[in-house]
């Protein structure tokens, strides 16, 4: 948002363009975001996590789907992030839906991953009691053991969510506590965004 007058149509040209500028001024993972599901109570849950990629249908992380997020997303799928890069007084929010990534992009991330992330992703039982630190250090080795110097396919329970946004907000700081907040709402996936700014 450049000003007053800057009324886009096309979010995800904008943070683009955000995200851009933050991947040069954010001293530490310019791409983590905090997630937020609920539970079966609906009580919430919120956790950072790392987007991996992002395009006009949404943005997308990768996750264990026997995790509590993962089940979460699997029961309710509906979620929404937010990224705050402090060093540009800047945040987005994402609300929408929740789908699973194809096979191929999961597969293609998986491979991309370093081996010991990609042999972490079998041993570790993401989000259940670990008895000692001992216990996870020999399950790594034994899952290195068992894959050798073969490859590390993508675990059948290891794959990506996207979440495809119903609304955008950018948030931009302003002096005096008088932040700009320009939103952009939609009713379906399919359907044109709505902009507008709400008051501070």
């Amino acid at each position: 948002m450049t000003g007053e007058s800057d009324e886009r149509t096309n979010p995800f040209s904008l943070f683009g363009e955000w995200f851009a500028e933050a991947k040069t001024k954010e001293p530490n993972d310019p791409n983590a975001m905090a997630l937020a599901t609920a539970d079966a109570r609906g009580l919430p849950n919120v956790r950072m996590v790392l987007m991996k990629d992002y395009d006009e249908q949404g943005v997308v992380f990768y996750t264990n789907t026997q995790s509590q997020k993962g089940s979460e997303l699997l029961e309710n799928p509906q979620a929404s992030v937010v990224f705050h890069w402090k060093s540009l007084r800047r945040q987005v929010r994402f609300r929408g839906t929740i789908s699973i990534v194809t096979d191929a992009e999961a597969d293609a991330y998986f491979a991309s991953r370093p081996r010991d992330s990609r042999i972490g992703a079998w041993a570790s039982q993401q989000s259940r009691p670990l008895e000692s630190r001992f216990a996870l250090e020999k399950a790594v080795a034994r899952e290195a053991a068992r894959f050798g110097l073969g490859e590390v396919p993508r675990p059948p329970h290891w794959t990506g969510f996207r979440l495809t946004p119903l609304y955008i907000e950018f948030w931009q700081d302003k002096p005096f506590r008088l932040h700009d907040r320009l939103i952009f709402t939609r009713d379906s996936a399919d359907a044109a965004f709505r902009t507008e700014r709400f008051y501070p």
